[in-house]
């Protein structure tokens, strides 16, 4: 039996209103029609539905962003750090007022559960806006003390200039926060473009803003596909810094492309994160953890703890426990107020997912649970069962592959040796997670584990105070904390004689 779910019950009027109204760019403090007069649509991926028509941004629509900003700089930058410090303050009220506004928004075009976007996507935006307005007043130099008589050297911190933010389809509106709150504190100005799958959320951060008294070109919205849009945005000349969170392929394009011109690049790409339980840990609670820790947003995290490293005399209470944390997901409408597990993205991301599971039960590797699509939703739909692999080998794809889905690969091993270069034996490095109650193991572990983030007795924990990121191929440079506002900056050192 179908499923019938009419989403447009369980809206507000002003998100009604909004997604109504006829969608434009947001380019130096105002609503305009992209030059060519494109669209493309945007989808509700939980019944296939059209949302809205979207604005393809051309060349010539990137450029007057690019120009806009450029404009805005001069002014922004001289911004007394007070008064920007009180602007993004003003922004962050707003998006808080607005969070079931922005949380339903963006489960309507992700297919995320809104109560969850509402209790986790928003305060992390909110407090990623205060956390860096904080620093406005707070970038500051340094006096060296250089041996030449006579001289006094100081240095200067100052911004960079224009940034272009790319944000994925998954966390459009956190990822936004991440990037637009440091630049705009360090006296940049942006042009965000977010995924072509997802940009409701950008195109209504851009109204919040110019709410909130962003002034003019300070913060700019482009909308289009990473061919056109995003090539145009990073070739731009009057682009400084481009700030990217997305596929491990597209963040090597943009690092070869913008070697050209040498723009400050920062990158935050995929992960096969591991996640580890030794069996002195509480067994019940990291196991709970666990499925969490996967099936959170149908496994569309960059930090997914898709795979599950398990020591071996608890794997079969751990697969167990799983399992049962699995049959508890109800899957639904990111609206509907009882869903836990929405849909993913778009039928062509279910696609690839099922071709990890497709490709596995082929290879024989037992599926504990799920590894199908669920046959009560709308043919349209991209709904996919959460799904329980059973000790893949090291070599599977499901294992070495960023799956983006809710996958979970399971696996069994004997010591802590053996464990640690299991884990490390990936091209990946954004997260990991370590389950035990032996301190001198958690401090060993964190130590071995080549990962931007060690979660330990926990999971998927994340403040605009700690720093993220990722190594080796999962992408250099922070985001969040000291490091995340200072990646905005350069620094600049001047001398004077005094003695002249």
């Amino acid at each position: 039996m179908t499923i019938a779910f009419d989403p447009s019950s369980f809206i507000t009027a002003d998100v009604k209103t909004f997604l109504d109204d006829p969608k434009k760019l947001f380019i130096g403090g105002h609503f305009v029609e992209a030059l060519s007069g494109e669209t493309f649509d945007t989808i509700d991926p939980a019944t296939g539905r059209i949302i809205s028509a979207i604005p393809a941004a051309g060349v010539a629509d990137v450029d007057a962003a690019v120009k806009a900003a450029e404009k805005a700089f001069q002014t922004w930058s001289a911004t007394s750090p007070a008064e920007r410090e009180r602007v993004i303050h003003r922004f962050a009220d707003l998006i808080e007022a607005r969070a079931e506004e922005f949380s339903q928004i963006e489960s309507f075009d992700t297919g995320k559960p809104a109560g969850h976007i509402k209790f986790v996507d928003v305060p992390l935006s909110v407090g990623a806006l205060r956390y860096n307005a904080g620093w406005c007043t707070k970038i500051e130099g340094s006096v060296p003390a250089v041996s030449a008589a006579g001289m006094l050297c100081y240095t200067r911190r100052e911004a960079l200039g224009v940034v272009a933010a790319i944000v994925p389809w998954n966390f459009n509106l956190c990822q936004a926060a991440f990037k637009i709150a440091p630049a705009l504190a360090a006296g940049c100005t942006v042009v965000l473009k977010p995924a072509e799958q997802s940009p409701l959320a950008a195109l209504y951060l851009a109204k919040v803003a110019a709410e909130a008294g962003v002034p003019e070109g300070v913060l700019n919205v482009v909308t289009g596909d990473g061919e056109t849009t995003g090539a145009a945005l990073c070739a731009h000349p009057g682009v400084d810094k481009i700030a990217f969170t997305g596929s491990e392929e597209v963040g090597k394009l943009i690092a070869r492309n913008a070697a050209s011109s040498l723009k400050h690049v920062s990158l935050e790409l995929g992960g096969k994160s591991p996640n580890i339980i030794f069996a002195d840990a509480d067994i019940e609670t990291a196991a709970r953890t666990a499925a969490m820790a996967i099936f959170f947003y149908t496994g569309q995290v960059c930090t997914a703890g898709s795979r599950l490293l398990v020591e071996r005399p608890i794997l079969e209470r751990v697969v167990s426990l799983i399992v049962e944390e699995a049959g508890k997901l109800k899957l639904g409408h990111g609206l509907a107020p009882d869903t836990t597990l929405g849909a993913l993205v778009s039928q062509e991301q279910r696609a690839r997912v099922m071709n990890f599971v497709d490709v596995s039960r082929e290879a024989g590797i037992e599926i504990a649970t799920g590894g199908r699509i669920p046959s009560q939703f709308d043919d349209a739909s991209a709904f996919y069962e959460p799904t329980v692999l059973v000790d893949p080998s090291d070599d599977s794809r499901v294992v070495a592959e960023e799956v983006f889905g809710p996958v979970l690969a399971i696996q069994s091993f004997d010591t802590i040796e053996e464990v640690a270069a299991r884990a490390n034996r990936t091209t990946y490095g954004l997260a990991s997670g370590v389950w035990t109650r032996d301190l001198a193991k958690a401090h060993t572990m964190a130590s071995a584990l080549k990962a931007g983030s060690v979660w330990v007795n926990t999971y998927n924990q994340f403040d605009a105070a700690a720093p993220f990121g990722g190594y080796k191929q999962s992408g250099y440079g922070r985001d969040n904390g000291r490091e995340g506002v200072e990646k905005f900056l350069q620094t600049k050192a001047v001398w004077i004689n005094h003695g002249a």
